[in-house]
């Protein structure tokens, strides 16, 4: 049991970050179809795993890492398939914490007959399904901060020159990430510095993210690669309810989306903005601002994972900016610890994962 459930995360697992759910039908011993859900609004696992069946299901054990759905969405309800196929047996690592499911796909199945059993390996699902877990629970999506460094831990150079820190291969696996989140976050000073174009140019990307800039003010320019381009590639602006209505017309006028949130000293209110991009069903955000961004999401405790790019190279200078210049740590213990982070090796770079949120303990802080 365990064993087929383990094949059902690991095939869930090959769309880390934006990982949904794994299925893997088993009978009498042999697996005759195994599926994954690998876009939203695509086929769901179950189904996918029946399609993919090399023999009939009936009579099957399913195995999944979800509670099968039992409304109809963008796609029909999974409990249907799995009983019109004629599968006998479900065996699901977690409850769906979807609350228009949570529970009721499992009594579904029970009416019907289908011997049904929940909580195997529920731990690493939860873990694997933890963006999911988080917008349904919190209703915030998951909050991946990315960086790229030099050894000494700078962004750039003391004149801002960035390009590049790190390889071609470090920046493709970036590009690669971007094209599975639903968002790109970034403050109105990389876009003023930059220019950026926050899109992916991985050849096939799972979902194409809206650009998203932190701009009090309303500042962004007019011809910012990201105005000229977002009817194209959806362009979001957060911004204080006091800048001013004639900027946030104009940006409208050109394609972008405007969002007014409660703004302080510390700038804008950033657990604002994720309970807005939760409203609009983002469920993977990756933060790829400057030193300020950065900071300010650690310092309210709202980053869920860290993606660190470190480049073998040594830029010096104590005026270069770092990720997290604005912590104010006073003593090493009181660090943040990297704690056995995921290490992949890109080119010459190095990509350290960390997993930061543990969301049983999780809460709705950041204001």
């Amino acid at each position: 049991m365990r064993r087929a459930l383990r094949l059902a995360l690991r095939g869930q697992g090959r769309v880390e970050p934006n990982p949904m759910v794994g299925c893997v039908i088993v009978r009498d011993g042999r697996v005759v179809g195994e599926g994954y859900h690998a876009r939203f609004g695509g086929p769901h696992a179950e189904v996918v795993a029946l399609r993919n069946g090399s023999a009939s299901p009936r009579g099957a054990t399913a195995f999944v890492t979800l509670e099968p759905c039992c409304y109809t969405g963008k796609t029909p309800p999974c409990v249907e398939a799995l009983l019109a196929a004629g599968v006998r047996r479900v065996v699901a690592a977690m409850p769906d914490p979807n609350p228009r499911v949570h529970g009721r796909g499992l009594a579904a199945l029970r009416r019907a007959g289908v011997e049904v059993r929940v909580g195997v390996l529920r731990a690493d699902a939860e873990r694997l399904n933890a963006p999911f877990v988080k917008l349904m629970r919190l209703g915030r999506p998951w909050v991946i901060a990315k960086w790229a460094q030099s050894l000494d831990g700078r962004l750039a150079t003391a004149t801002g020159d960035s390009r590049w820190i790190t390889s071609p291969p470090a920046r493709r696996h970036a590009h690669q990430t971007r094209g599975r989140v639903d968002a790109i976050v970034v403050g109105i000073g990389t876009v003023l510095a930059d220019d950026p174009l926050l899109t992916c140019r991985d050849a096939r990307p799972r979902r194409v993210a809206t650009r998203v800039v932190l701009d009090s003010r309303l500042r962004t320019p007019l011809g910012a690669r990201l105005v000229a381009t977002s009817r194209s590639a959806p362009t979001l602006v957060f911004c204080s309810p006091a800048a001013a209505a004639r900027r946030r017309l104009r940006l409208e006028a050109a394609g972008c989306a405007v969002c007014p949130v409660r703004s302080g000293k510390g700038g804008l209110a950033l657990g604002e903005v994720l309970d807005e991009l939760g409203r609009r069903k983002m469920s993977n955000v990756l933060i790829e601002g400057g030193p300020r961004v950065l900071s300010s999401c650690f310092q309210r405790g709202l980053v869920d994972e860290a993606h660190v790019y470190v480049a073998p190279l040594l830029i010096g200078d104590r005026t270069a900016p770092g990720p997290a210049s604005g912590l104010l740590t006073r003593r090493v213990a009181d660090a943040l610890r990297f704690d056995e982070p995921r290490v992949r090796r890109l080119g010459p770079d190095w990509l350290f994962v960390q997993r930061i949120a543990d969301l049983r303990a999780g809460s709705r802080e950041g204001g």
